[in-house]
C-alpha cells in the first residue's frame, strides 16, 4: 500500500501513526539516524499516548489514563529513553485489602505470617507453607490453574479470583495462564511489586520526555488526526502503524476483543503535604467492591502539593482498548488480521494494539527499537515488524 507520490503535496518519508511510545521511539529513531522526514498523527489531542501526564486543576500532577510506573531490566531501553529525560529512583509498592487488612501484594512472608498469625522467618518456611497449599499436580491450562497449582486454593480466591473477575470481565478458568502466572509469589519479605533493576519515573513528566522524543527537526506532529485524515492528503513512502490492527483493515474479519477502564479521579486537601495511603496502590479484590484498586499520583512523582488526587479503576467492556482479552479465540482471529499484515509490504504494525499484544512500557520501547535496527539494515518494512 505504499502511495504514488504526486507533485504539489507535503512529502514525508514515513507516516507514523501514533504518538504513544512505539510510534514516538520509530520516529525520532528515523529522524534522527536517518535523516527522514517523519509525519506523526495521532487521533487524540496529546502526543505521549495512554502515559500522558498532565497538571489537574488543583496542581496536581496526574496520569490520564492510570498510574504508569516504569520498570525494565533492559540496558538498552533504558539507555535510549535516559537521552530524553532524567530519572526519580521509584520502587512501587502494592498493598490489598484482604480480611480487613492491608498485606503486601505480590504474596510474600509478610503476607502470610500476617494473613495467619505465623512467623515465619525463612524463605524455607514460607516455601514449604506454599507447598502444603498448592495443587502441584493439577494440569495448567488456564489463570485458575496457573495460581492454584502454585499458592493452593485459599489464597487463590483472597488475591486473585475477585481481582481478574472484575478486571476482564471472565472467570479466571477461561483466561490464558499467562494472565496470573507472570504474578510473582514470594518467599522472602520483599515487599516491591517490580524487581526489574531499573525502576525510576521521569523527573518531569511522560509528556516532557515524549516532547523531548519528538523535538526532532525533521519530526512533524499533528493531533485530533488519524490516518484516513491524512492519507490523501500527504505522500509518503513508508507507513508505520501502531493502532489497532483489526480497525486497519476495516474489522474484516470481526472486531478483536479488548477490557478498558473508567479512571475516576478524586482530589482531597492535604495541607501538610502528607499523603492519603501509605503506599502507591491499594488493590481490592473483593468481587464486594465495584472497583479494582486506588493509586494516588504524588507517591508515583514525589511532588509536594496541598492537594493529592488518586485515581480509582473500574474495568469495563466499552471505552480505549487497553487490554488484549488473551483467550485462544481472540489469538487465532488476531493471526489472521497478522497474515494480512505480512502482505502489506510498505506497512510496519509495532505496538501493543497492532499485535494485539499485553507489553509493558519498557517492551513497546524495545520493540520499536528492534524495528527500527531492522528497517535501518534495509528490511521490508512488514518483515521489519514480524515477531
Amino acid at each position: 500500500m505504499s502511495p504514488r507520490l504526486r507533485r504539489g503535496r507535503p512529502e514525508f518519508d514515513t507516516l507514523v501513526v501514533g504518538a504513544g511510545f512505539a510510534g514516538s521511539v520509530l520516529a525520532e529513531r528515523l529522524a534522527s539516524q536517518l535523516g527522514q522526514r517523519v509525519l506523526v498523527v495521532d487521533r487524540r489531542d496529546h502526543i505521549a499516548g495512554n502515559a500522558y501526564d498532565y497538571f489537574d486543576e488543583h496542581g496536581v500532577l496526574c496520569h490520564r489514563y492510570g498510574p504508569h510506573i516504569f520498570h525494565t531490566r533492559s540496558e538498552k531501553v533504558w539507555g535510549y529513553l535516559s537521552n530524553f529525560t532524567e530519572w526519580r529512583p521509584y520502587e512501587h509498592r502494592v498493598l490489598a485489602e484482604v480480611d480487613g487488612q492491608r498485606v503486601p501484594i505480590p504474596i510474600n512472608r509478610t503476607t502470610v505470617n500476617r494473613l495467619y498469625g505465623l512467623s515465619l522467618s525463612t524463605d524455607e518456611e514460607v516455601q514449604a507453607f506454599y507447598d502444603r497449599s498448592a495443587e502441584p499436580s493439577r494440569e495448567v491450562a488456564n489463570s485458575e490453574d496457573a495460581v492454584v497449582a502454585k499458592v493452593g486454593w485459599e489464597l487463590y480466591v483472597k488475591f486473585f479470583r475477585g481481582y481478574t473477575r472484575k478486571h476482564w470481565g471472565l472467570d479466571p478458568s477461561q483466561l490464558a495462564a499467562s494472565v496470573t502466572s507472570r504474578i510473582p509469589v514470594r518467599t522472602s519479605d520483599d515487599d516491591r511489586y517490580f524487581s526489574d533493576r531499573y525502576q525510576a519515573m521521569p523527573l518531569a513528566g511522560y509528556t516532557r520526555m515524549f516532547e523531548r522524543i519528538l523535538g526532532h527537526p525533521g519530526i512533524t506532529v499533528s493531533l485530533n488526526s488519524d490516518l484516513a485524515d491524512v492519507r490523501g492528503e500527504v505522500d509518503f513512502r513508508h507507513l508505520v502503524y501502531t493502532g489497532p490492527i483489526d480497525a486497519y483493515f476495516d474489522y474484516r474479519f470481526g472486531r478483536l476483543p479488548y477490557r478498558s477502564i473508567r479512571f475516576e479521579h478524586r482530589t482531597t486537601e492535604t495541607p501538610d503535604l502528607g499523603l492519603l495511603q501509605p503506599v502507591a496502590t491499594i488493590n481490592h479484590p473483593s468481587e464486594d467492591v465495584p472497583f479494582t484498586r486506588i493509586t494516588e499520583y504524588r507517591h508515583l512523582t514525589g511532588q509536594q502539593h496541598t492537594s493529592s488526587t488518586v485515581a480509582i479503576d473500574h474495568p469495563c467492556a466499552e471505552g480505549d482498548p487497553y487490554y488484549p482479552v488473551p483467550r485462544p479465540e481472540n489469538r487465532q482471529l488476531y493471526l489472521r488480521y497478522q497474515a494480512l499484515a505480512a502482505e502489506d509490504s510498505g506497512v510496519s504494525f509495532v505496538g501493543r494494539l497492532a499485535r494485539y499484544q499485553y507489553l509493558n512500557m519498557d517492551q513497546v520501547v524495545g520493540q520499536a527499537l528492534g524495528v527500527y535496527e531492522r528497517l535501518a539494515a534495509g528490511a521490508p518494512p512488514a518483515l521489519a515488524a514480524a515477531l
